[in-house]
């Protein structure tokens, strides 16, 4: 292999029919190059989605209360029930994998009647009561001031935190909020802070039209009692929160006298049971992309060997003089096995060179477009460690390439060889 004859026989026999050469080494060339942009497609979308799930805790379920559709000790089917301020402190003490019991409540709708004035100016926005953990919970950046403290729940402080919707219906171009005061349902609030949503795309309008109120002060302020409207509940990192659902359900159905095998008493939105079929749906596109990569890969690999036959059958004579001046059987299979290795990890390598530079250029591409137009598509990518993957897969396939051919060229007896014309 470090001979110099050697390699000037390889470059002679491959440049003896250039255009022969470069159409067989298309076929590895386009195998590798599908496999790259394959695999590179499946992680731009895999990253495009995670990124709508940046900064959620994804090991969260949500719960709510709905009708029983059973009658339980003697109460009826169909009977409405609340969630109440008890039944987060019921979790919580049974429960110490869960890592955060957030109660919630909501008021209005962005696209319901006007409930929030300041001024001159009104409109509908969402309002939400919570515990300061949500931020933890839910995507938002604060942009000015802070968000809702343990403080404003203990004292029952009248603030809030608006998104950057509300500024742009409530507030002039330069004016600026925190430290202001809003009217929600007729009562003062003062704003302490400002946000603006994570999400990207048209969800993001409509997130930021959301105001936030310690959840204490909404219960208080809106005659709501002890009552929860719904819980976003959040698992340790080493427990799951599926396996925590069962026994987060039965304790709640307990609390609140529900048969046990109700199944509609008691809504849920497991977020992390969601999440992993996402995780394996790009599993699955992954070895989808093997697959396909791989089967055109050897379809190039047929046809180098295919060609290498072609070629060992026109160098039949140049073989049979060889064995007759003294070259081994190893010699004869070295060479060829030596130029088909060559020939399909140079097509490869050309291969994974211009998916690179596609993939690089596709990726300036969604860099300079405006955040809220590539949602479902960033940072298309492969790990170095597929690149290695690809090199091993060349120097086999070259070998199984030129394997063939090689024992059909030592077959040859030099006599045999000699008489060809």
């Amino acid at each position: 292999m470090f001979k110099k004859d050697n390699w000037d026989e390889i470059l002679q026999a491959l440049t003896a029919n250039p255009f022969r050469t470069i159409l067989t080494a298309f076929g590895v060339f386009w195998g590798i190059f599908i496999l790259v942009i394959l695999l590179a497609a499946g992680n731009g979308l895999e990253n495009g989605i995670k990124k709508g799930f940046d900064g959620i805790a994804t090991n969260t379920m949500f719960m709510w209360s709905q009708t029983t559709s059973k009658a339980y000790k003697g109460l009826p089917k169909t009977r409405r029930y609340d969630f109440r301020n008890s039944d987060v402190t019921a979790l919580k003490a049974a429960l110490p994998d869960l890592l955060y019991v957030s109660p919630r409540n909501q008021l209005g709708d962005f696209n319901g009647t006007n409930n929030v004035v300041r001024g001159t100016k009104t409109s509908a926005f969402t309002i939400y009561g919570d515990y300061p953990e949500l931020i933890k919970q839910q995507p938002m950046d604060i942009i000015k001031g802070r968000f809702v403290n343990q403080q404003d729940i203990e004292q029952r402080r009248k603030v809030c935190v608006i998104g950057k919707g509300v500024i742009s219906e409530l507030y002039g171009k330069e004016e600026e909020a925190v430290g202001t005061y809003i009217k929600i349902n007729s009562i003062n609030f003062m704003v302490v802070g400002v946000y603006k949503s994570k999400q990207q795309g048209g969800n993001a309008e409509q997130e930021q039209k959301n105001i936030f109120i310690p959840f204490t002060t909404f219960q208080q302020a809106f005659n709501y009692g002890d009552k929860v409207g719904w819980m976003a509940l959040t698992a340790k990192d080493e427990t799951s929160i599926t396996d925590l659902k069962p026994k987060i359900l039965e304790i709640i159905k307990a609390l609140h006298s529900i048969n046990p095998t109700d199944e509609r008493a008691v809504g849920n939105f497991d977020l992390y049971e969601q999440f992993n079929k996402v995780q394996s749906l790009f599993n699955i596109l992954k070895v989808i992309a093997y697959f396909v990569g791989t089967l055109v890969l050897i379809s190039g690999v047929i046809g180098i060997s295919n060609i290498m036959l072609i070629v060992v059958k026109e160098r039949t004579k140049e073989i049979g003089i060889r064995r007759a001046l003294g070259a081994t059987p190893g010699a004869i299979r070295g060479q060829i096995l030596s130029e088909s290795i060559f020939l399909t990890i140079i097509s490869g390598m050309l291969g994974i060179a211009v998916a690179t530079g596609i993939i690089a250029l596709l990726n300036m591409v969604l860099d300079s477009m405006p955040p809220d137009q590539n949602t479902m598509f960033a940072n298309p990518t492969v790990d170095l460690g597929v690149v290695f993957v690809a090199l091993i897969i060349l120097v086999g396939s070259g070998l199984l390439a030129g394997f063939i051919p090689a024992q059909t060229a030592i077959n040859v007896k030099p006599v045999d060889a000699l008489r060809t014309e």
